[in-house]
């Protein structure tokens, strides 16, 4: 949101107090702070959750090639424990959708509601504006003729351009009045409307990672009977390749 006020003629009489002016600006400018961050944090969700989608999909993807890798048709071993990395990414890719799909409800879709209030918001600010421009314009033409001379017809045109003035006065003081309380309390509002769904955030993740840890494990305790470390694993690798260098059809020419 911004707000850009009109550049009018100004009254001689100051028709709101400087502190009025700079208490709506105040609470005015945090609201439109929080439009930004709450249209920021909905993008970000989006992406996370686009991108924990996507990283689940290439893990099913993987082992599901490597399945159907051509040595598992040769080596029972092998085989095994593709079919054990298959499963336990299909179940992880299953516990990433509730995941997700908890998310979206709990969190992405809140934000957009949230974020569907502001424009309303706006267009009541503008509509104070609005006001207040009309308020000053005729503030100063109740002005004019005040300062003319008190003749029958001026002062006619004084009552006339007075009666004018009342409506429009009491329009802006209601509006400048209800938004002076009314911003507030939205911007307060955001701790009570947000808190249940960090809270939910929080549990789907923990809810998602426990399962992880179960799965991994399980799957660690099927494919890693050797019991290896990281370490040893890299040696014997590092060996293996040496000797696939040791082949004449792939040695240097």
């Amino acid at each position: 949101m911004s707000w850009i006020p009109f550049k009018i003629g100004q009254p001689k009489k100051q028709i709101v107090s400087k502190t009025v002016e700079r208490d709506f600006e105040r609470e005015y400018d945090k609201l439109q702070k929080l439009e930004d961050q709450t249209k920021k944090l909905h993008k970000d969700m989006k992406k996370s959750t686009e991108a924990d989608t996507a990283m689940s999909k290439s893990a099913v993807k993987i082992s599901s090639d490597l399945l159907s890798n051509p040595l598992c048709e040769q080596d029972q071993a092998f085989l095994e424990s593709m079919t054990a990395v298959d499963t336990a990414m299909r179940r992880m890719d299953a516990f990433n959708h509730e995941k997700v799909n908890q998310i979206q409800k709990t969190v992405i879709d809140p934000l957009k509601k949230f974020s569907s209030v502001f424009p309303s918001l706006n267009m009541a600010v503008k509509r104070r504006e609005q006001a207040l421009q009309d308020y000053k314009r005729l503030q100063s033409k109740v002005e004019k003729y005040e300062e003319k001379e008190k003749t029958g017809p001026n002062m006619v045109k004084l009552h006339q351009a007075r009666e004018e003035l009342r409506p429009v006065r009491e329009d802006f003081e209601a509006k400048n009045k209800q938004l002076l309380e009314e911003m507030p309390r939205f911007y307060h509002s955001r701790i009570d409307f947000f808190q249940p769904s960090f809270e939910a955030l929080i549990r789907a993740q923990v809810v998602y990672y426990t399962e992880m840890y179960k799965i991994f494990g399980e799957l660690t305790d099927q494919i890693d009977q050797s019991g290896l470390t990281d370490e040893q694993r890299e040696r014997e690798n590092e060996a293996k390749l040496n000797e696939l260098r040791a082949l004449s059809i792939v040695a240097d020419d």
